[in-house]
Order: C-alpha cells, then structure tokens, then sequence
C-alpha cells in the first residue's frame, strides 16, 4: 500500500536530490524548536515490542506510546540528515534524558539540528507519521529501517556503509 504523504515527500525529495543532493544544511529546514518531535515527554521510553515486520514476528524497538522505532541509513553517529519536510514525515525521538527498557544497546542523547534526539547504538532514532502503536509500515522508505535491539552500533560512517580502509600507494613509474 503506498502512503500519500510518502509518494508527495518522495516527488519533493527527488526534486531536492537532483537539483545537488539532500544534506542537513540543504534540505528544506525549520528551527529546531519547530522540529516535530515523537513525543512531548522529558523522558523518551525506549523498550522492546514484538511487531510484524514485512510478514515477519520481529522484537523491535518502540516509543513509550508503542510506536515502532527506525533509523535512517544516511545518518552518521554525529549528525541527522533528517530536517525540513522529511522530518515531518520522520519525526525525530527527543529527549534530554531517554530510558530504555528491555533493549541492551546504547542509548544516548546527540545534540543537533533536532535538538537533543536519542539514539540507539549511535543510530538517530525517528518514528513515522503513518504508522500506529503495534503497526510497521515505514519498513524501508526512503531508506528508513526498523530499530531492533540488535542493531549494529554506528561509528562515523553511515549505517551499513562498511568504513573505507586506508590502502597502500602504488609505486609511481
């Protein structure tokens, strides 16, 4: 099923991407107090649920609301790509001060362009405007993934982008 506001965000954002590419600073943005967030609390609950996952039982991440939890494949452990219209469709978990129930990875706060939003093993996390508690329908949009448990921690590099390895000059002739 395609989502309306997906297929309207996904024309805009191909506009964006072939007039040079989307990035945090060229993006059409808002204030970060403007941002939306996925939840008004100080405090963002990160626990665990079981979802249905592309016709797959899958245990995965929710907000305190049982929203279910994803992670742009872009981002970096340093920085959100997700601003402007795409936050609108992606809004950004936030909180100052997250707690996590049930999930053994990382959680911490990242200070940026949305504020202080949580992340999970470094991976910024966002919810999806479409989906309800217990429902998954986000699962690989626009390179939105669902956050499990297990997610791979991220360094600099983008998820699921391997880091580059120095290699050894070739000898000149």
């Amino acid at each position: 099923m395609r989502h309306p506001r997906v297929i309207i965000a996904g024309i805009g954002l191909a506009a964006v991407a072939a007039a040079g590419g989307i990035t945090a600073a060229s993006a059409a943005g808002s204030p970060a107090s403007s941002t939306p967030s996925a939840t008004a609390s100080a405090t963002a609950t990160v626990r665990t649920a079981p979802a249905n996952v592309a016709g797959t039982t899958e245990t995965i991440l929710v907000n305190a609301h049982g929203l279910p939890l994803y992670f742009y494949r872009p981002d970096t452990a340093t920085k959100s790509l997700v601003t402007g219209s795409l936050a609108s469709l992606w809004p950004p978990l936030t909180s100052p001060a997250p707690t996590a129930t049930g999930a053994n990875g990382k959680l911490t706060v990242l200070n940026d362009v949305n504020g202080h939003q949580v992340t999970y093993n470094g991976h910024p996390l966002y919810t999806f405007a479409d989906d309800h508690a217990g429902q998954v329908t986000g699962q690989g949009i626009q390179n939105f993934f669902v956050a499990t448990p297990s997610l791979t921690p991220l360094t600099t590099s983008p998820a699921g982008t391997p880091p580059t390895t120095p290699t050894a000059p070739t000898p000149g002739y």
